[in-house]
């Protein structure tokens, strides 16, 4: 199956309408900072840069796409206000090209990947992890690969009743133990029970804790020894789940798990009730770890796959 068959008009229609206010915020201002002007001028491109902070780009990819802007303008001298938007969709498509792996590949299990495909799921309470692991359960499920789920979080009983929710919507076993147990142990026996019933892909809640850093990465760094034990390759993929409407709190979140553990991957969810979708291009750009998964609404069908190219067609699509 190649990527863009997972963008079907109705997985379109619902990444349009994910990114709505996101689009409408983001343009509105950039109506008020040309307003009165036909050329793009040094006031146009500070206003821009506001527009830019504001929208939760962040500080650092704000100047690095003010600074391409400039070059552009300076070279082809009467740049106008008209093109602006033309310009500015260029150099966020450009810089999610060069500061992102290739697109996801979906809900499919990578071809060099002995199974089970081991993901371990990290990131702080409150940002829809359990809820993120549910939907991915369902959309490898629906793939036809059987899934597996282990509730590591054992420090908070809501976690783990979650987790088991999750597990019997989609129809997927969920490995757990009583509150306070090891985490490594569960991740253990997830993995083991996973090997023995030829499950493709496993999935690991973890805690998220960001208090204690130091006991929050001797915990990661535990979960991942015993599951190497089983599987030396595990975890094949260590995915940050950040919540997209708290904007800047994501890019600190994004740091501090960054110190904590390795992170190959993020998913960015809660981004159809934000206006701070501008997030994604600058955690995309400033972290170096690509973007696989955006939360787009409640469904289980609203996790989708991140493709740069959707997502900054839809951002800058003509009403």
């Amino acid at each position: 199956m190649g990527f863009f068959d997972f963008f079907s008009k109705e997985k379109k229609e619902t990444l349009d309408k994910g990114l709505e206010k996101t689009k409408e915020g983001f343009f509105s201002k950039i109506a008020r900072a040309v307003a009165g002007k036909s050329k793009v001028d040094d006031d146009v491109l500070d206003n821009l840069e506001e527009v830019l902070i504001t929208s939760d780009v962040g500080v650092e990819t704000t100047l690095k796409i003010i600074e391409r802007i400039e070059e552009r303008v300076a070279r082809d001298k009467y740049t106008t206000t008209n093109e602006l938007k033309g310009i500015l969709r260029d150099e966020i498509a450009s810089l999610l090209t060069e500061n992102n792996t290739d697109d996801t590949l979906g809900f499919t299990i990578p071809a060099d990947i002995k199974c089970p495909y081991v993901i371990m799921v990290v990131g702080v309470n409150g940002v829809g992890k359990t809820t993120t692991i549910g939907k991915l359960a369902y959309q490898y499920k629906k793939a036809g690969y059987k899934v597996f789920l282990g509730a590591a979080d054992t420090f908070r009983a809501a976690a783990v009743e979650q987790l088991v929710i999750w597990g019997e919507r989609v129809g997927v076993p969920v490995i757990k133990q009583k509150m306070g147990s090891d985490p490594a142990s569960v991740a253990y026996d997830t993995l083991s029970s996973a090997v023995a019933n030829n499950a493709d892909v496993v999935i690991i809640d973890t805690a998220g804790r960001l208090h204690n850093k130091i006991n929050l990465m001797n915990e990661l760094t535990k979960i991942k020894n015993v599951m190497k034990k089983i599987s030396p390759d595990a975890p094949n993929d260590i995915m940050l789940v950040l919540d997209g409407s708290t904007g800047q709190n994501a890019f600190e979140q994004a740091k501090q798990f960054s110190k904590a553990t390795e992170i190959t991957s993020m998913a960015i969810t809660k981004l159809d009730g934000t206006a701070k979708g501008g997030v994604v291009i600058g955690i995309s750009d400033q972290f170096k770890i690509p973007v696989k998964y955006i939360g787009l609404g409640e469904g289980m069908e609203d996790m989708q796959p991140f493709s740069r190219k959707e997502f900054v067609d839809s951002l800058f699509k003509e009403d």
